[in-house]
């Protein structure tokens, strides 16, 4: 591959990792609803969720190439409807008990969101048959780029973890509101999902 196609491939996989989507925005309401020791425990299912979506796309794409474009639209109703329920219950948390936070703020909740997530699945795959597949002669770039992917979108989720943290304590008079907003946000996310698989 050629610096400057890797180059784009950084900024390109940087670029989809920060900005705002289902993980950010859950990692955020996380930090502000539960804490940074929660918020954490949620980011590593997050990070092993992402792991394992970019491991799987990387068999699926050099075993079968581009002929994954076809499942992409079905996937994106599944993501979207997990999208929707992970909204209703940031819109119906409150201060939480340290049960309830564990339910709903888990390993086990970050990992799920993370393989349902679409913008992840569809950045593995463009990651791959964009970017690598093309210069691919043997299986190990495909697997040194998928290593690589969770290196660096988990990375940005801990920004948007680490700025709910930092601003838990002015918005917890405003918490209803907050949550709202996240709600609305992951609802605009889940609709975005479903009309571009169109």
């Amino acid at each position: 591959m050629p610096l400057s196609v890797f180059v784009s491939l950084v900024f390109f996989v940087f670029i989809s990792g920060i900005t705002p989507g289902p993980a950010n925005l859950t990692t955020l309401a996380a930090a502000l609803n539960y804490g940074k020791q929660r918020a954490l425990t949620q980011w590593r299912g997050i990070l092993a969720g992402f792991a394992f979506d970019s491991l799987v796309a990387a068999a699926l794409v050099w075993t079968v190439g581009t002929a994954m474009e076809g499942v992409v639209p079905y996937l994106s109703w599944i993501g979207a409807a997990y999208i929707l329920y992970l909204a209703w219950h940031i819109w119906r948390s409150d201060e939480s008990t340290e049960s309830e936070a564990g339910k709903t703020c888990s390993f086990r909740t970050g990992f799920l969101l993370q393989t349902t997530n679409v913008k992840v699945i569809v950045t593995c795959l463009t990651a791959q048959v964009s970017y690598v597949l093309p210069y691919a002669e043997t299986f190990w770039p495909v697997l040194a780029v998928a290593l690589f992917l969770p290196c660096v979108g988990p990375s940005c989720n801990l920004v948007w973890l680490f700025a709910g943290v930092k601003l838990r304590a002015l918005f917890a008079r405003r918490r209803k509101l907050i949550n709202g907003l996240m709600a609305l946000s992951l609802i605009f996310c889940a609709a975005s999902i479903v009309l571009s698989a169109r």
